[in-house]
């Protein structure tokens, strides 16, 4: 894969994840913004472009294990995948965390006010992220195997009332879009998860938790605004 200061950052990531660990050093979003190039990433960070490209080079250079190719996977597939990975990463995490954030709260919140908004911004981003994979699980999901299976069998689709693919992606793109923003402020609220030096361990397994949080979700979002979203559309042109 040949890069320059015009190759779009999603793209990239797209075809070897490897990369994502570079943006993230520079804290430029792969996922909900992934449709930029290097050099209005880099531009708008104040970042030289050629120290990225410099970075990129010798990380995608590496040996090592290879990072799972999933633009080779069948859309029925990699939804599967996200639903039963990440769906359910989320569930199960959100249940987690919320009590640890309730209880360091209570415990170091008048010396750390930010927590009450860190609180209360993951008690929306839980709610909103449980309605939007229900969207995606009885909407979206459903419509991509059907369009695979129909494909398989030869067999005509008729079109959804919401009429093409697009619509409800466009819809699931706004509302990853939501998400980043919600965790950026987290994340400067949280001093990028660092611990304070008055935090006990409840607090510090909580900031861990966090993070690792919005790491699963930049790669959930990244495999489907990146990935998965692209070829449904690509794939329903052809089948029309």
């Amino acid at each position: 894969m040949v890069i320059n200061s015009e190759s779009i950052i999603g793209k990239i990531v797209a075809e070897n994840y490897k990369a994502a660990s570079v943006f993230k050093s520079y804290n430029i979003d792969f996922c909900c913004n992934g449709n930029r190039s290097i050099a209005a990433a880099s531009k708008e960070k104040n970042i030289d472009e050629n120290l990225i490209l410099q970075q990129l080079s010798e990380v995608l250079d590496k040996k090592g294990d290879s990072e799972i190719d999933f633009k080779s996977w069948s859309i029925d597939l990699l939804a599967d995948y996200i639903e039963k990975k990440h769906h359910r990463y989320v569930r199960e995490k959100t249940a987690e965390i919320t009590p640890y954030l309730a209880k360091i709260a209570d415990v170091h919140g008048d010396r750390h006010p930010e927590l009450y908004e860190i609180k209360e911004l993951f008690a929306q981003s839980a709610a909103d992220l449980s309605a939007h994979m229900i969207k995606e699980e009885n909407i979206l999901f459903p419509l991509i195997r059907e369009m695979v299976d129909k494909k398989a069998r030869g067999e005509k689709l008729t079109r959804p009332p919401f009429g093409s693919i697009e619509n409800p992606i466009k819809a699931m793109q706004i509302e990853h879009d939501n998400e980043g923003v919600r965790f950026r402020r987290i994340s400067e609220l949280s001093n990028n998860y660092e611990t304070p030096q008055d935090g006990c361990n409840t607090y510090r397994v909580t900031l861990n938790l966090l993070k690792e949080f919005e790491n699963d979700l930049h790669r959930h979002i990244h495999l489907e605004n990146n990935i998965l979203f692209p070829a449904a559309i690509e794939f329903e042109r052809d089948i029309y």
